[in-house]
């Protein structure tokens, strides 16, 4: 049967098949020792508060155990955020800037859509009155034109500096530990388009010709080189952007700003931040080259790069050839519900760049791997296979395989997860907050620290239940309409908020 033919009958009759085939399959992988790691679904059900009480006393502690992760580091920030120059005339002046910008940050934690909806919805009484009782020094709700206007003349390089520093506080405090490979912080980096327009907005947005039916036209946008801590649990800290600018390129030769341009002007910016932290960086097929294995050892980093097929084929040649002269680099390996196969050689000389006068020592394992699906039409066992291969820095040995394949490079997709979540999930990636080049950025930045309050907050302990139950995006809604409502009981928030905290998280 196919297309419409299928009845209702039997639609059901194929669902209780594959239902029964699935488990079926579950239990022969349990058997084999084989046994898929399980991912929390939200669950399907009817509100769990009983009461108007439960749901008031719920809603309470996501607010206060939400707002005590960011007012943790509230002195910190406004601290760094004073040192700010402000251009602005002080005769003027209703609104101070670090009140501001932390007031551009909390539009980013709530997830508001744009600065037409934060004038709308934050400034409304209920709102201010809830802010007010988390955050007393907040007298008012500025208008969204006035922080435009401030990100358009600051220095909105300090508003990373600020976010980074964030980090190195986090860092220090311990907080990532289990979560290190090797004993390095893994970062993932990866290019983006933010926006795209017809028309030029800005003289630093690159530029590309498409073809349409009407004939070759030019396209303007903006591209952002983003680097993440991407960690195996999941959790992806946002850490820092470099925007690609068109007047950064080879203006004289008609070369605009490239990723790789990006790539060395944001490594430099990471070894001057983190100078002695060690770092295993996650790139994906578009960086095994020379210049950025040397730059990442230059800086006595480790690397797990993305080896394509049509990468690098004097390094594939010698791999292609040694393997059969070094069997014993094999390895046979379960993850979860797959089979792996790992096949290694270490010690490859690359050589590269004029006269090939320069070299590079690699090491390349290629991961062969399959795994048991339920068809969906016919009710049969499907063998599914996949491939995946990387240049690391690190000479490979059965030890150390899984952790630095596994759960290193293949974790590289946690900085593609974390730009979808931007970009789709609520934080407005894609929107221009303001076609202020200066501002533009500025605003990305406070989007990038609000990212990071919410992912803490998310993975707190004391929150982690209701995240899971309600989903990351439902959480931000059902903070934002707790903060929308008279929910709050003013003497236990004051109380609480008070309290000593300490971040623990999962």
């Amino acid at each position: 049967m196919s297309g419409r033919s299928w009845s209702s009958q039997a639609i059901e009759q194929r669902k209780q098949r594959n239902r029964q085939a699935r488990k079926q399959l579950r239990q022969r992988q349990k058997a084999a020792g084989l046994e898929r790691v399980s991912v929390p679904a939200m669950p399907n059900r009817k509100s769990d508060y009983t009461t108007v009480e439960k749901e008031q006393a719920a809603r309470q502690d996501s607010i206060i155990e939400q707002h005590r992760v960011i007012k943790q580091h509230l002195p910190f920030l406004l601290d760094r955020l004073s040192e700010i120059a402000d251009v602005r005339n002080p005769k003027k002046i209703k609104h101070q800037l670090d009140a501001l910008i932390f007031f551009g940050i909390l539009m980013f934690v709530y997830q508001v859509e744009s600065r037409r909806e934060a004038n709308r919805t934050m400034s409304r009484p209920m709102f201010m009155e809830n802010l007010q009782l988390l955050f007393p020094a907040l007298d008012s709700f500025p208008h969204q034109d006035t922080l435009n206007r401030l990100l358009s003349n600051i220095d909105v390089d300090k508003i990373e500096q600020l976010h980074i520093e964030l980090v190195q506080r986090l860092i220090r405090q311990k907080k990532f530990v289990r979560y290190l490979l090797d004993n390095c912080y893994p970062i993932a980096i990866d290019g983006t388009q933010k926006l795209v327009r017809s028309e030029l907005v800005s003289e630093q947005w690159l530029e590309r010709k498409i073809n349409k039916s009407e004939g070759e036209q030019k396209q303007y946008y903006v591209y952002v080189l983003e680097a993440n801590l991407v960690f195996h649990n999941g959790m992806v800290i946002p850490l820092a952007s470099e925007f690609l600018d068109y007047t950064q390129g080879d203006t004289n030769n008609e070369k605009q700003d490239c990723e790789t341009r990006g790539f060395r002007r944001l490594a430099a910016r990471l070894k001057r931040e983190f100078p002695r932290l060690p770092i295993m960086v996650l790139l994906d097929g578009l960086y095994p080259n020379g210049p950025i294995m040397e730059i990442c050892r230059k800086n006595n980093w480790q690397f797990m790069i993305v080896l394509q097929d049509k990468s690098l084929p004097s390094v594939w040649e010698e791999y292609n050839g040694l393997k059969q002269l070094e069997p014993e680099n094999y390895l046979k390996h379960s993850w979860g519900n797959r089979r792996q196969v790992f096949r290694w050689i270490n010690g490859i000389e690359y050589v590269y760049g004029p006269n090939q006068r320069k070299r590079q020592k690699v090491h390349v394992v290629v991961c062969e791997e399959s795994w048991e699906e339920i068809c969906q039409d016919s009710g049969q066992t499907e063998t599914k296979t996949s491939r995946h291969a990387w240049v690391s820095s690190k000479p490979l040995n059965k030890s150390n395989l899984h952790e630095r394949c596994n759960l290193g490079a293949r974790h590289r997709w946690g900085i593609e997860t974390g730009i979808l979540v931007e970009k789709r999930h609520g934080y407005q990636y894609e929107h221009c907050f303001s076609h202020n080049w200066n501002a533009m950025r500025g605003y990305h930045y406070l989007m990038r620290l609000g990212h990071l309050f919410n992912v803490l907050a998310h993975y707190c302990v004391a929150l982690a239940k209701t995240v899971r139950a309600l989903g990351a995006r439902g959480f931000v809604r059902f903070v934002r309409e707790t903060m929308a409502g008279p929910w709050l009981i003013a003497q236990e928030v004051r109380q609480r908020m008070a309290a000593p905290f300490q971040l623990r998280l999962e």
